[in-house]
């Protein structure tokens, strides 16, 4: 009996290997079209970043609002988002993935017309209002389902598509401000913020192209259906069957036997009891990592400085709005292309090492940044190398973002959780991320106000300084393992094994 069990564990093993070292030799090209087609409703959220860190200064001289309500205008999208992301992860579980797609792009949509189309600060407010709720949707929608229907050698370059795209959406943002600007005031803020209905437009239709998560339809018991879409996804049958067999294995005993004889009656119930009232030890460990991660994304800043990157270089010194647009050009490129980097080598290098890498480099460019900042505060003339020493630090703060916090903490969020809770799971993390984001943003300048922008960046270097501590202790290397195996990372161990796990986390 022994003989036989080992014989088949060794059979299961190489037959696992074999997969993997298939799914390496290059990536599916209906995988891909399906990652970057979900992907692309983050550009929603890029698009809003950028694009509002130029129009605000319009829209401040035309609709003639003071700062706080410049500061309530922009973070009211990022606290809303909260409530789409919380939303999110029972609406999928009812829906499907697919269809929370639409949703978000739909919701976005209306909100993006309400705001080009705005004739005062209550009505633009509205429209930030569904905007944020759409952002919310899409934040949780698009990686969770990229990392669904992902091979596990390749989901971590898969399900960091979404910040490449938010990426991508703050330069396209960037690049319309500068082309823009030279409009008439009260036209200018207008189109830049209408134009983020464009690619709302273009997601629902392209989301027609994909097929729905084959773990989501395991979970709601339509194998068939899951089969036929793991045959797309996989490089052959023979690999889409195993992973058939892994993910509804997973589902039998995540659900447990008395739903699982049932599974199209599941509609989520019960999962926030489990998340918030009574964690097992290992969802503790999860929650904690997944939160934390989260937390931290939005507590190092990076939302802040680039909505109010133009007022941090006003202060400075730089007064003329092209000039200021400029500068944000640079830093979008600067951030697109780290991000890329990112992306290509996160899953050779693995989460950990390029998260740990970019925490402690935003540590030091923001320690940089504050004392640039202190210098040109007490310095009359303003010198010129200060002020491109200014721009060289927050250059490299969001080049560091975009190598480790940006994109893994999609890559993490998504992949962390069991099916059961993924969805509803991975929607409280990202609610949290919201959260922080709206509070950082509603209040930074406020706080700057007190202790000024150096000051402000000293804090922030000290934020990321502790992040680094948390990432080497609580967050676990998750590279090349499938969605169902990441889970045994959070078990509970004997104590030999917890050693083994302890030496584990602390690999680079």
């Amino acid at each position: 009996m022994d003989a036989n069990e080992m014989e088949s564990q060794q059979q299961k093993a190489a037959g696992e290997d074999d997969f993997r070292h298939t799914s390496t030799a290059g990536l599916n090209k209906f995988t891909l079209l399906c990652a970057l087609l979900a992907s692309t409703n983050s550009i929603l959220l890029g698009y809003d970043i950028g694009v509002m860190s130029g129009a605000v200064l319009f829209i401040k001289e035309n609709l003639k609002i003071t700062s706080v309500q410049v500061e309530i205008l922009v973070g009211s999208l990022n606290v809303l988002s909260l409530v789409g992301s919380l939303a999110s992860g029972k609406t999928s579980d009812y829906i499907g993935r697919r269809y929370t797609i639409v949703l978000a792009a739909a919701t976005f949509l209306v909100g993006a017309l309400l705001m080009g189309f705005a004739p005062s600060f209550p009505l633009l407010l509205a429209g930030r209002i569904v905007a944020g709720i759409g952002v919310g949707y899409s934040l949780m929608i698009a990686p969770l389902y990229t990392a669904e229907i992902s091979p596990a050698m390749k989901r971590g370059f898969l399900t960091s598509l979404p910040e490449v795209f938010i990426v991508s959406g703050i330069l396209l943002g960037y690049i319309v401000n500068f082309s823009l600007s030279g409009l008439p005031q009260n036209i200018n803020w207008r189109l830049m913020l209408g134009l983020a209905a464009v690619p709302a437009i273009a997601i629902g239709i392209g989301v027609t192209a994909m097929p729905e998560s084959p773990r989501w339809l395991v979970m709601k018991g339509r194998t068939h259906e899951a089969k036929r879409v793991l045959i797309k996804v996989s490089d052959t049958v023979q690999e889409a069957e195993f992973r058939l067999s892994e993910i509804t294995k997973a589902a039998a005993m995540d659900l447990g036997e008395a739903t699982s004889s049932n599974h199209s009656d599941w509609r989520g119930q019960g999962v926030w009891k489990e998340l918030l009232l009574n964690p097992s030890k290992p969802v503790c460990r999860i929650i904690i990592a997944a939160i934390g991660i989260n937390f931290f994304m939005q507590a190092s800043g990076n939302d802040a400085v680039i909505y109010y990157c133009p007022e941090v270089f006003k202060d400075a010194g730089i007064q003329d709005k092209r000039q200021l647009f400029g500068v944000n050009v640079i830093m979008g490129v600067a951030k697109a292309t780290f991000v890329l980097i990112s992306a290509v080598y996160l899953d050779r290098f693995g989460r950990r090492p390029l998260l740990l890498l970019g925490s402690i480099g935003m540590a030091v460019s923001l320690a940089v940044l504050g004392m640039g900042s202190k210098f040109l505060q007490h310095s009359e003339t303003k010198p010129l190398w200060a002020i491109i020493v200014c721009i060289i630090a927050v250059c490299a703060d969001v080049s560091f973002f975009s190598i480790g916090l940006g994109p893994i903490t999609w890559v993490y969020s998504s992949e962390i959780f069991p099916l059961r809770l993924r969805a509803q799971g991975t929607g409280l993390a990202i609610s949290v991320n919201r959260l922080v984001s709206g509070v950082m943003s509603m209040t930074f300048l406020t706080i700057s106000e007190k202790i000024t922008f150096g000051g402000m960046f000293f804090v922030l270097s000290g934020i990321m300084v502790v992040a680094t501590l948390f990432f080497y202790f609580f967050l676990p290397e998750t590279k090349n393992k499938s969605l169902e195996e990441v889970w045994a990372l959070f078990e509970d161990k004997d104590r030999t094994g917890g050693d083994q796990r302890g030496m584990q986390m602390r690999e680079m």
